[in-house]
């Protein structure tokens, strides 16, 4: 065979390991895990593979909702959640505050058109700059995850007129809670008490170390449960008001009882009225008017590795909140719309029975046409190869597949069986010429269309507020893989069924 029909196989091969693990575990996997629950303290994470319930088998779903079904209760019961991380324990009466989804046997991500969720178009109330808009995306995202929530992107986009958006897309939510998310600007309040000290922002917080010797992860070790638990620290610098008002509040304290180290109240940093951190108070700080704060917490986990990890997010989470406080900017929510997962389940299926229904029929019409049945399973079996490929990149790219994104899959598709009809016109027309010769004047006109759809679809990336750039970007990617792939090699194979 050609070298050209190698390099497809090996690409085909190297798609079916990109897109399907080597490995599959059995159970459901933990979405998102509530900010401050009982799951979160007992060292539930998202990402978690939940194997059993209470000694119960759990492979799906259904199997979960069904085992968790008993809750509420009227007293608190232990609960063993089982992982692949191990076991954790929860004693509680109301169900685990989780959400949980089928164990994804693929590594092709979908998106709310397919999994379910809300997605908002936003902007500032004022128009902002690329570095402004970049910056008002991370303060929301870590925001948001601030609520718990996990499966969320924040991208910036823009349209054809240079306004910049923010484009807001959050699985399993809907526009109600994606409403109230976004639609406040936030509060971040340090309390002693009922007492502000200080508030997040420049205006009360000069300096927040994220790096160097004033913050990291400085001790690990095995925690009273078994776990494993890491601390960190960094350090902060307050403006001389609120080193004011610190020094003043904590003047009217006492020192705790059993910690006679620390004072008898905690920080408590708050985010929109909600408690997301209490911190102790060093005794030394009592009546101090000092503008350098130490601020320390910590992460457990199963492993030295995942508790290193959960100090980590942990720390940086503090670091961002005590930076960013409110958001800069009031937004505007310019549009909001509502994905339903069973809306997206049938949608995949009426799409995967769409798709099988004109695969037939463009076989059927190509046998027909050439009456060859080598002709016609070549053009399947390319058909089939451009789009496994695809997505093959799709996955390699974590690009998440939306309704556009298939679109673009099936006009890249349809552009290549083009492509290939033309292939094999010109091969069995013009029989005065050689067939190399016939081939070559084939893929003149399949660059040219090439280079034509690839200017087609570059303002489309950008048009519309970056609305069709999923549409866009599979459809160059798959007329890319045809030109390059595909292509080359269906007419070394259209060349060797003339030869016969």
């Amino acid at each position: 065979m050609n070298w050209k029909i190698w390099l497809l196989i090996g690409c085909l091969l190297a798609a079916l390991l990109i897109i399907f693990p080597l490995t599959f575990s059995s159970g459901v996997k933990i979405a998102s895990v509530a900010f401050n629950s009982s799951a979160a303290e007992s060292g539930l994470r998202a990402g978690q593979i939940i194997t059993s319930v209470d000694s119960n088998s759990v492979k799906s779903v259904e199997d979960y909702n069904q085992i968790i079904s008993k809750f509420p209760l009227e007293e608190k019961t232990k609960l063993i959640i089982g992982t692949n991380e191990g076991e954790f324990v929860l004693f509680s009466e109301t169900a685990p505050d989780i959400t949980v989804s089928d164990v994804a046997y693929t590594r092709i991500k979908t998106g709310l058109d397919l999994s379910g969720g809300a997605r908002a178009l936003v902007k500032p109330e004022i128009p902002v700059s690329q570095t402004e808009i970049q910056d008002l995306i991370a303060i929301t995202s870590n925001r948001l995850n601030e609520f718990g929530i996990i499966d969320v992107s924040v991208r910036a986009i823009s349209d054809l007129s240079g306004e910049n958006y923010m484009l807001v897309e959050i699985a399993g939510s809907t526009p109600a809670e994606l409403e109230q998310l976004i639609g406040q600007q936030g509060k971040f309040e340090a309390k002693i008490g009922n007492e502000t000290v200080f508030i997040g922002g420049e205006q009360d917080i000069t300096y927040v170390a994220r790096t160097g010797d004033q913050a990291g992860i400085y001790s690990c070790g095995l925690g009273q449960d078994g776990s494993q638990f890491c601390s960190f620290r960094f350090a902060i610098s307050l403006s001389e008001a609120a080193a004011s008002r610190h020094s003043t509040i904590t003047c009217q304290l006492g020192y705790d009882a059993t910690n006679p180290q620390y004072l008898e109240k905690k920080l408590d940093l708050y985010l929109d009225d909600k408690l997301i951190d209490s911190l102790f108070i060093g005794r030394d700080l009592k009546c101090s008017k000092t503008t350098q704060i130490q601020i320390s917490g910590s992460g457990q986990g199963v492993t030295r590795e995942a508790a290193y990890d959960s100090a980590l997010a942990n720390m940086k989470k503090l670091q961002t909140v005590l930076i960013t406080g409110s958001l800069p900017y009031k937004l505007e929510i310019v549009k909001i719309d509502s994905i339903s997962p069973t809306l997206g389940k049938e949608f995949t299926e009426n799409l995967f029975l769409l798709g099988v229904i004109v695969f037939a029929i463009v076989s059927l019409i190509i046998f027909i046409r050439y009456r060859k049945i080598k002709l016609t399973l070549a053009v399947i079996l390319t058909m089939f190869s451009e789009a496994f490929l695809t997505l093959a990149v799709a996955a390699l790219l974590k690009w998440n597949l939306d309704a556009p994104s298939i679109a673009g899959i099936i006009a890249g598709i349809g552009t290549g069986v083009n492509d290939q009809i033309v292939i094999i016109d010109e091969a069995l027309h013009d029989v005065k010429r050689s067939l190399k010769e016939r081939i070559k004047s084939a893929f003149f006109i399949i660059l040219g269309a090439f280079f034509t759809i690839i200017a087609a679809m570059l303002p489309l990336f950008w048009a519309g507020a970056g609305m069709l750039k999923g549409f866009a970007f599979t459809t160059i990617i798959g007329v890319t893989i045809g030109i390059l792939i595909t292509r080359p090699a269906f007419a070394e194979i259209i060349k060797n069924i003339l030869k016969e």
